[in-house]
């Protein structure tokens, strides 16, 4: 039971010692030379209004929850954040074959950002056409909105994750 106990330990130390000499980390590997970001409001052309509202608090509750960055007016702020809203999109997946009502339908989402460095002027990330799907099943009482909720939050996680740095 010790020489077990002992075999353990050594091989955990063991361990801790080449994986801590890789470089890998158990944070999320997120710029350094970035302190302060500023998010402008989303735009859109997208007559399903508020969109672009939820998209802009929902991205900026996940970079508060999720990176080291805080928040600063742009005239002071290292890094600006910009984006629209280009097209909100339904389709159908499955339909009912008794009334051939829609069962299971898809929400894309689109959406272009850019985050700039205004130190530099360098563009840090730009992603031109960003989509986005959410499935949901009308049969059991999900709405559109509950879909796009869904789509905005995890549209929101993928732009935050696309300011980290690559490996």
């Amino acid at each position: 039971m010790c020489n077990q106990l002992i075999r353990i330990v050594v091989l955990g130390l063991m361990w801790v010692a080449l994986v801590g000499g890789c470089g890998y980390s158990s944070e999320r590997p997120f710029r350094s030379d970035v302190k302060t970001i500023a998010v402008k409001p989303f735009g859109t052309k997208e007559f399903r209004r508020r969109i672009e509202m939820d998209l802009t608090e929902a991205v900026k509750k996940r970079i508060q929850l999720d990176t080291p960055y805080r928040f600063a007016d742009e005239s002071v702020a290292d890094t600006v954040l910009t984006g629209e809203v280009l097209e909100v999109r339904q389709g159908t997946m499955g339909r009912d074959f008794t009334w051939n009502r829609p069962r299971e339908t898809q929400l894309t989402l689109i959406v272009k950002f850019q985050w700039k460095d205004l130190r530099s002027g360098e563009v840090l990330v730009q992603k031109d056409r960003w989509l986005q799907t959410y499935d949901y099943a009308r049969p059991v009482c999900e709405t559109e909105w509950d879909a796009i909720q869904g789509a905005v939050d995890r549209m929101a996680e993928t732009i935050v994750e696309q300011m980290e740095r690559d490996w």
